[in-house]
């Protein structure tokens, strides 16, 4: 991409030190991008493209770009969740992405072993944030929620961070009317989800799809009569899971001893 940037910005007889004028951005930012140092921001791409009259070459790798952010495999799931009728999940170690405050998502990223670089770690919580308009588009999706108790005793980035994410929660919770969000009590004798986290989904087409991740790997499970086993399965989780009001007053208890 610095490549393409460089020869559009030649063939409009702009120096590095003019295109940075007209872009409102630094010289030696200018030739960090042209020498693929920096990536480009979205914004940059669609200035130059307009101030070099690249005719669309430099404004197309912005939906490029924006694909990039994700793995092959959820890259997929992404393009159906921003138009998906129903979007739930059963998480067991994590608050859910969607509902995900930046600063938790940051120490989220920090903890990954390898570890991510500087970078990698910017660009996966953009990519996460960028997904989160669906919450509040018009017409909204149907959202719904599971998460295990030991998730509220995992202060993952510390105490500041963690307990202003239970309370991104609970405003979610009280605000988002087409939101379900509930708590799984590590004390019951019987459990559904013993096999692990899922991810589930109905497109605005009908079909019902379930994104399963794991150690092993992730799989995205289309078959309808598996997928509809899993929906059912879901449906016990919400019955043996707290209900939303119980889960909001255990959200509060948490937040206050911290």
């Amino acid at each position: 991409m610095g490549d393409l940037i460089r020869i559009h910005r030649v063939r409009a007889g702009l120096t590095q030190r003019d295109a940075s004028e007209k872009l409102l951005v630094s010289e030696s930012l200018m030739g960090a991008y042209e020498r693929a140092e920096r990536i480009p921001t979205m914004d940059f791409l669609r200035g130059a493209d307009q101030a070099f009259d690249a005719r669309g070459a430099l404004k197309a790798c912005v939906e490029l770009m924006d694909e990039e952010k994700y793995a092959p495999k959820i890259l997929n799931w992404v393009r159906l969740e921003r138009l998906a009728r129903v979007i739930s999940a059963y998480e067991t170690m994590l608050i859910p992405g969607l509902l995900q405050t930046e600063t938790y998502a940051l120490a989220l990223y920090k903890t990954r072993v390898p570890a991510f670089t500087e970078s990698e770690i910017e660009r996966h919580v953009q990519a996460r944030l960028e997904r989160q308009p669906v919450l509040t588009r018009n017409p909204p999706p149907r959202l719904g929620f599971v998460v295990e108790e030991s998730v509220l005793d995992r202060p993952l980035g510390g105490d500041k961070v963690f307990k202003g994410q239970l309370l991104h929660l609970l405003e979610c919770m009280g605000t988002l009317n087409h939101l379900t969000f509930q708590i799984m009590p590590t004390k019951r004798h019987t459990h559904a989800g013993l096999n692990g986290p899922m991810k589930l989904m109905a497109t605005e087409e009908g079909r019902s799809l379930v994104f399963v991740e794991g150690q092993g790997g992730d799989t995205v499970i289309a078959k309808p009569e598996r997928a509809s086993d899993l929906f059912d399965l879901f449906g016990t989780l919400r019955a043996q899971a707290l209900t939303p009001w119980e889960t909001a007053e255990l959200i509060e208890r948490k937040a206050a001893q911290l």
